[in-house]
C-alpha cells in the first residue's frame, strides 16, 4: 500500500486534478477513466464525480494507493 500526503493550499481541488498531481494518473483522460470505472473511493465511498471537490481531511483511495489531503 502506497500512502501520500497532499498539502492542499486552496479551498478544494477537483478529484481528477488531484489524481494527476499525485501521479496516480498520467493524464486527465486516465484520471477520468479511473473515476468513471468506479475505482476511486473518497472517504470510504465510491466516487464517480470527476469534479468532486476534495478538501482538507479527505482520504482518497485508488487500488493500493491512498492520498491523505492535509
Amino acid at each position: 500500500m502506497n500512502t501520500t500526503e497532499f498539502i492542499l493550499k486552496e479551498e478544494f481541488i477537483p478529484l481528477i486534478q488531484l489524481l494527476k498531481f499525485t501521479g496516480i494518473a498520467e493524464s486527465g483522460a486516465q484520471a477520468s477513466e479511473l473515476v468513471e470505472s468506479g475505482l476511486v473511493y473518497c472517504n470510504e465511498q465510491i466516487e464517480t464525480r470527476k469534479r468532486y471537490k476534495v478538501r482538507k481531511g479527505d482520504k482518497v483511495q485508488v487500488e493500493s494507493n491512498t492520498i491523505l489531503v492535509v
